[in-house]
């Protein structure tokens, strides 16, 4: 018997559905972070939230005027500049 449409997931929702981090993710974002002790027990670890951010896209297209407009930093000068 086959799921109903309406119930149905988006294939590229999926992953999103997961809000907080694994085992071994938490580990590795708590060694990040340095608050890791060497022999800790992997048990009774602090649930880490994962904090998914959108980028509007007027904000995106404003930082990459903003980037073209500037000069890059250690960029060598023009020969004709003194």
């Amino acid at each position: 018997m086959s799921i109903h449409s309406s119930l149905r997931t988006p294939t590229g929702v999926t992953a999103s559905l997961r809000n907080v981090m694994k085992r071994f993710e938490r580990v590795r974002h708590l060694m990040a972070q340095g608050v890791w002790a060497e022999g800790r027990s992997v048990y009774g670890l602090p649930k880490i939230k994962q904090v998914k951010m959108k980028v509007r896209k007027a904000a995106a297209k404003e930082k990459e005027e903003a980037a073209a407009q500037t000069p890059a930093a250690g960029a060598a000068p023009s020969p004709g500049s003194s």
